[in-house]
């Protein structure tokens, strides 16, 4: 069974992020970059199969500039046996994305496709969602727990009101959440292995796809500064603030 594993470049988690002076965006000017940390689980997830005998291949995918190779190169550090970059200069947004992983994906005729279930950049947790509308795989999200025997995939996800289990059939799609499990560091030596392994690069032209963005980021701007607190007497004077101050009781 092969395993593919969308994955995006993103800030470093433990990076401050600043916005640009003139608004248009995040300065990413000597900025630490890593691979997703939603997408790091996928990967994980993907070669525990491998180890288990579940899976035969795991192909790491990523849509963006020629900097994402970096990424990828960790990806196969992390256990992938190679990597796919779909090398483009625009900014790609989620169904472009989408668009993108389908047409790497009828080339590869995967049978299990796990996307970390957003990233921690946009946040927006759709290009999982719109892969699998796109290629009519069934779909289960925000996993927090795989398990794949008898061409069938049990999913455990978490959602509001607790946790459901589905059970879906392959060809699927599956987003990672959090506690699906703790990635591994890479080590040394399977860095020193990764500079080896295949990486190709294609254009979006060449799968026959159109990446040009359709949404325009009108603005972008920091959270307001946080007030500072302040010790109350009694119970009373609480209440009276939240009601007359903060106004959040009525």
């Amino acid at each position: 069974m092969k395993v593919l594993v969308p994955v995006k470049r993103v800030v470093d988690a433990n990076v401050k992020v600043r916005v640009k002076s003139d608004g248009t965006g995040v300065d990413l000017s000597n900025v630490k970059m890593a691979v997703n940390p939603f997408c790091e689980i996928a990967i994980e997830e993907a070669v525990r199969l491998k180890e288990a005998g579940v899976a035969t291949e795991v192909v790491a995918v990523s849509v963006g500039g020629q900097a994402c190779q970096e990424q990828l190169r960790t990806c196969l550090a992390l256990g992938a046996d190679r990597a796919i970059l779909v090398q483009t200069d625009a900014e790609p947004q989620p169904l472009g994305i989408a668009k993108a992983l389908k047409a790497v994906q009828e080339k590869e005729g995967a049978q299990l496709v796990i996307f970390g279930k957003q990233s921690i950049d946009g946040d927006n947790s759709q290009t999982g969602q719109m892969f699998a509308a796109l290629t009519g795989m069934a779909q289960g999200t925000f996993a927090s727990k795989v398990s794949v025997a008898d061409g069938k995939v049990e999913v455990t996800r978490e959602i509001d009101g607790g946790l459901q289990t589905v059970r879906i059939s392959l060809p699927a799609v599956v987003t990672t959440d959090l506690r699906l499990n703790e990635p591994r560091y890479a080590s040394l030596p399977n860095i020193m292995k990764a500079k080896k392994k295949p990486l190709d690069v294609v254009a979006p032209s060449d799968l026959g796809v159109d990446l040009t963005p359709t949404v325009k980021v009108l603005s972008v701007e920091p959270p307001s500064e946080r007030g500072a607190g302040v010790k109350v007497g009694s119970v009373e004077e609480l209440v009276d603030k939240l009601r007359n101050e903060a106004k959040v009781i009525a």
